[in-house]
């Protein structure tokens, strides 16, 4: 079935294939696509993070607490697994976010060298606004596909993050 429209990976197809006859680059095909669609759905993002004062990294901290459920508390070492950062750079966020009043650090009661890390009311307000526009913006990049689509797209990147997802440190299958 012919495409309505050609994107600019059609293009770049084309000129590999000019240039390399015989070279299977159809992998390009889609991986490119998911890099162009990333960078711009990074782009989109992120300009809603910024008009909330955030960045993308904060929000991740945040939506890492609030979906945790109440009392919307994790220790730093659960943060850093679930968000496949260095004990520094959560460190830094998490100075941030402090300094900014979304969230506290206080002592962890189950064991007395640790902290537990919480989200504030400012923090909890600050997640939900952040969650609204999140979530507009994504609703905005998928737009062009219908709900089956969007299902089908989904189940099928699933595929292939499962075995990347097993293979990870703090994912699914460590």
């Amino acid at each position: 079935m012919p495409h309505a429209a050609s994107d600019a990976v059609d293009a770049i197809i084309a000129q590999w294939n000019a240039q390399c006859p015989g070279l299977d680059v159809s992998p390009m095909q889609v991986l490119t696509r998911l890099f162009r669609f990333n960078a711009f759905a990074t782009r989109n993002v992120t300009r809603g993070f910024q008009e909330l004062g955030l960045h993308q990294g904060e929000f991740d901290v945040l939506a890492t607490l609030y979906r945790s459920g109440p009392p919307y508390a994790l220790n730093p070492q659960k943060l850093v697994e679930t968000l496949l950062l260095t004990s520094g750079a959560m460190t830094n966020r998490l100075d941030r976010l402090e300094n900014a009043g979304l969230l506290t650090r206080s002592p962890n009661p189950e064991d007395r060298r640790g902290t537990i890390v919480s989200l504030t009311d400012a923090g909890l307000r600050a997640i939900r606004q952040a969650l609204k526009r999140y979530l507009r913006d994504l609703e905005a990049l998928l737009a062009p596909l219908s709900a089956a689509e969007r299902k089908q797209l989904a189940g099928l990147l699933r595929k292939l993050l499962l075995p990347q997802d097993r293979e990870t440190p703090g994912g699914i299958g460590s």
